[in-house]
């Protein structure tokens, strides 16, 4: 089948609903010299490209930050017709905005093009981030001068922060698009999507198979609720299923990664109807392993973990611990949780190793489950800690 496009907000691009995300392809996460690449991988990557092609798939995503992705993606992305591809890259925002400015021209130089479709301010996750990019002289000025050269089309963030800093970016009007995490794991970015919409922003989802559940390795009891979709197929349709979302990220690492998802799409049409008695039942589990008060509440004011003594991400952990407790998804939120205190302004926050009982109380008192949450936490680092991690990108 030739997968579903829908137009990705004000950029007026017909996106195809699934991405050919370039983080899992490449040979290695730091530049090498082009002779070191294996002939094997390059083979592997252009493969995987061309599958996508074949499925419709031409919206190809890379960043300056994935190692050899865009040296990689330069010997092939030259030899296809350029009209018939939609290409991005993503550049980290700098202090210096003349130090953005060289990035993105290396990022060229590697892909080999004269221009680039999208071009994204990687990684605005913080209010200092978002700053450097939008005051005057920052380096959404810098970008937009590359706009007005014609070797960027069109300008968005991507973002790993809180949802008051999307929002915040958002609300710049500086940005075509968004790429943002949320799925039926972690839908606490909606009003983001909501703020992109009103802005007529492209909406992508970042790693849904992966941040949205770990769902290529799906524990059992996932599986049996999500019958007879596939884990992967439910999340992808379920996100799908709200127009306000144009496209989810696979960040594929072999031409057939993209077979399951592709599968799910025969559903496309009735997206709503497909994924509804998965998520009824999902929630059922979720209720009858949490109670419904607890399912319904546990998140209200908790606050962010910057506000909470040792900087304890209160409110992931215990998200992770939701779904470890009533889905079995415990290698998910072994992933998640032992990122926390490694991965900086990416995933903030520490773990829940020591903390002050007292103090967490005082800091919960707002939450209707306050005085249950620290015997929560110390569970939660029981079953959640197994070595300190990084994220891939730093592996």
């Amino acid at each position: 089948m030739t997968v579903p496009t829908r137009r990705f907000g004000r950029t007026e691009l017909s996106m195809p609903v699934l991405t050919c995300g370039g983080m899992r392809y490449q040979h290695d996460w730091k530049d090498v010299p082009p002779e070191d690449i294996p002939a094997a991988n390059q083979a592997n990557l252009e493969a995987t490209i061309r599958r996508a092609l074949e499925l419709g798939i031409n919206h190809i995503e890379t960043a300056r930050g994935y190692g050899t992705s865009e040296m990689q993606l330069g010997r092939i992305l030259p030899e296809l017709p350029r009209d018939e591809i939609i290409v991005q890259t993503k550049v980290v925002p700098s202090a210096d905005p003349a130090e953005f400015g060289k990035t993105f021209d290396q990022s060229m130089r590697y892909l080999g093009l004269d221009h680039i479709d999208l071009l994204g301010l990687h990684g605005i996750n913080t209010d200092e981030l978002l700053e450097q990019s939008v005051r005057p002289g920052g380096c959404c000025e810098i970008a937009e001068k590359l706009r007005d050269q014609g070797r960027v089309r069109h300008i968005g963030f991507s973002t790993h922060g809180p949802t008051d800093v999307i929002v915040r970016a958002i609300e710049t009007g500086r940005f075509d698009y968004v790429n943002l995490h949320w799925y039926w794991v972690n839908a606490f970015n909606w009003p983001a999507v909501e703020a992109a919409t009103r802005h007529d922003m492209g909406v992508f989802i970042i790693s849904p198979n992966d941040k949205g559940g770990k769902l290529y390795e799906p524990p059992e009891k996932l599986v049996e609720l999500c019958q007879p979709l596939h884990p992967m197929q439910f999340n992808a349709l379920w996100c799908l299923s709200h127009p306000e979302v144009h496209t989810l990220s696979i960040g594929a690492a072999r031409p057939s990664d993209f077979d399951s998802p592709v599968e799910a799409l025969a559903h496309f049409e009735q997206a709503a109807e497909a994924t509804s008695p998965v998520a009824a039942r999902l929630e059922a589990a979720m209720i009858a392993a949490l109670g419904a008060d607890w399912w319904a509440n546990w998140w209200r004011g908790i606050p962010d973990q910057t506000a909470i003594p040792g900087n304890v991400n209160v409110h992931e952990i215990l998200r992770l611990w939701n779904f470890a407790k009533a889905l079995d998804m415990v290698a998910f939120a072994q992933m998640r949780y032992t990122l926390l205190g490694n991965a900086d302004h990416w995933f903030p926050g520490n773990t829940a190793a020591t903390f002050d009982e007292s103090a967490m109380l005082d800091a919960l008192k707002d939450n209707p489950f306050a005085e249950r949450i620290p015997a929560i936490l110390r569970e939660a680092h029981a079953l959640l800690f197994t070595k300190p991690a990084k994220r891939l990108s730093e592996s």
